[in-house]
């Protein structure tokens, strides 16, 4: 392992919320940032989902791994995201959820991936809780995409992803109205929505470190 690989891992272990940490009560971060006049409502029943940035270790440095989800789904079809998906009532935690849904979606088993953390949980506009967590894997892997649920995957670079410089604030209209985002480019993909949301606030982490209150969303809306 590089040099600067290690300091990198270092900085997420000092960052990043343990794995078990309690998840809190409702998310300090979600699609409502950036846009005040979308309704959230505050005492709406949320889902839990949780979901995995992967980082490999490759020579050239840290990536991150994606997917491209399949063109026939109903939800989200065609989108980039991390692995993940819906937790299993009273069957699994968080982390478990994000471990299960990454074997079952690329077929990485978790006995392969090393877990390094959590951190803020993300609001979605369809009405899930989604938990982030952080894991690195060795090279060498083989991986088996489900094609129910997958069309590609890939991976982007972690310095990429975490340089403020490469967060887009983009616009586009949704069902009629006009919706604010981050988006991060790269090399012909385009992550962007609720996985760009949840790496910015990732990147706000590692630069500034574990925030000592929950982030308020008045401080993304003000930007």
């Amino acid at each position: 392992m590089s040099v600067e690989t290690d300091r990198i891992l270092k900085r997420l272990h000092a960052v990043l919320d343990p794995v078990d940490a309690r998840v809190e009560t409702r998310p300090t971060r979600g699609d409502g940032d950036l846009n005040a006049d979308l309704a959230l409502p505050a005492g709406r029943k949320l889902k839990p989902a949780a979901v995995l940035a992967l980082l490999v270790k490759r020579e050239a440095g840290l990536t991150v791994m994606f997917t491209r989800r399949a063109d026939h789904l109903q939800a989200h079809p065609g989108q980039v995201s991390f692995p993940g998906g819906r937790q299993m009532a009273g069957r699994e935690s968080l982390c478990d959820c994000a471990l299960r849904e990454t074997e079952e979606e690329v077929g990485l088993p978790p006995s392969a991936i090393t877990m390094l953390g959590r951190w803020e949980s993300y609001e979605t506009g369809t009405g899930y809780a989604v938990t982030p967590f952080a894991g690195v894997i060795e090279p060498g892997f083989d991986l088996s995409p489900d094609p129910g649920e997958v069309a590609e995957v890939f991976e982007t670079p972690f310095d990429f992803l975490m340089d403020p410089d490469n967060h887009k604030l983009e616009e586009r209209e949704f069902a009629g109205m006009l919706r604010r985002f981050y988006a991060m480019p790269h090399k012909g993909r385009y992550i962007w929505g609720a996985t760009a949301g949840m790496l910015r606030a990732l990147s706000i982490r590692y630069a500034q470190g574990r925030p000592d209150e929950p982030v308020r969303r008045s401080k993304e809306t003000s930007r």
